[in-house]
């Protein structure tokens, strides 16, 4: 039973056309995909900030280089297998919504160096993502784009009366910018939603603020919040 086995495996790899130097290349294609996109996935750790952070997502970075590299490694010299691989991806649905709009960069960084590993450019993917590397990590560390002004929703509760006057005097003195979301009363209860841009909240400066605010008569609760666009829905 085992030598007929044996038998009939080497009859499946001796009808293929693969040598010994296609076999080395796929093997090395794959692993280098593996490297490539365990590294990206590092990056993405080490660089990425906010509340959208997700394991799966790393797991995924470094499954799809791999998986674009066996891809790539299928269609090729196959006009057949390439148009019939079209047919089955059309298939897939992918539901998962992208969080983060830098997510979506590093999807196409990891497939990109997964084509270039299934196409035997080696040295072009190397470079491609060390590059690509450097330059993310050198923004993440010089906080590129990040802007001078503080933007913040402002959220006060109180019931009563609502000290209109006082509070926009408050806001006029720490913010240069100051927009009303909503002002919703309820019976004897209230509440304001501002949208405020600060120049410099920090320190002391912040606790004034605050402290004002609370200071102020029938204001019950005070909420300062950071937007993020980016939070998971």
């Amino acid at each position: 039973m085992w030598e007929r086995l044996l038998i009939t495996l080497k009859n499946i790899f001796a009808s293929t056309a693969l040598t010994t130097e296609d076999i080395l290349n796929i093997i090395f294609s794959l692993v280098l995909a593996i490297l490539i996109s365990f590294i990206i996935s590092q990056i993405y750790k080490y660089t990425h900030y906010g509340m959208t952070y997700d394991q799966s997502f790393m797991v995924s970075l470094v499954l799809l280089g791999p998986i674009v590299t066996a891809l790539m490694l299928f269609v090729q010299g196959s006009l057949v297998v390439s148009l019939g691989l079209v047919g089955s991806l059309s298939l897939i649905r992918f539901r998962t919504p992208i969080k983060d709009s830098l997510d979506m960069i590093y999807i196409f960084w990891v497939a990109a160096a997964g084509l270039g590993c299934g196409t035997y450019n080696w040295m072009i993917a190397i470079v491609f993502s060390l590059v690509l590397g450097i330059v993310v990590v050198i923004m993440q560390f010089t906080k590129y784009g990040k802007t001078s002004s503080q933007y913040f929703v402002l959220v006060i509760n109180g019931s009563q009366d609502y000290p209109l006057k006082t509070v926009e005097n408050i806001l006029k003195k720490y913010t240069s910018d100051v927009r009303i979301r909503s002002h919703e009363v309820e019976e004897d209860r209230w509440e304001a939603i501002f949208e405020i841009r600060f120049t410099d909240l920090a320190g002391e400066k912040s606790k004034q603020f605050i402290q004002e605010l609370q200071s102020l008569e029938n204001v019950h609760k005070i909420s300062l919040l950071a937007p993020q666009l980016a939070l998971p829905v």
